[in-house]
């Protein structure tokens, strides 16, 4: 299986309110209000780092989750994000300028 890759795209505004991250997407004007481990992944989705090493080291640690099921899951979540244009995915780093 090939790395997926994340990115934040610059067309969402994005606020940390009380543990949770507030995204609305400019596109369409969608809200959503990401968990804490939905965050995390969030702040972490550089362009750069593997998809799989953001859930080892960031989700897996904090929420004592098992890398299987926590892949899984981030998986799932960062599709459904790409689907509404907050994130991008690709099976290549990100490049700066592509956001």
């Amino acid at each position: 299986m090939s790395p997926v890759y994340i990115a934040r795209t610059k067309e969402v505004a994005a606020r940390m309110l009380g543990g949770e991250m507030m995204i609305m997407s400019a596109l369409d004007s969608t809200l959503f209000s990401l968990n804490e481990t939905a965050s995390a992944i969030w702040q972490a989705a550089d362009g750069s780092t593997p998809l799989a090493e953001i859930v080892e080291r960031v989700v897996c640690t904090e929420f004592d989750v098992a890398p299987e099921e926590a892949l899984q899951d981030a998986e799932t979540f960062v599709r459904e994000l790409a689907a509404h244009g907050i994130l991008l995915v690709s099976d290549q780093p990100i490049a700066l300028e592509a956001r």
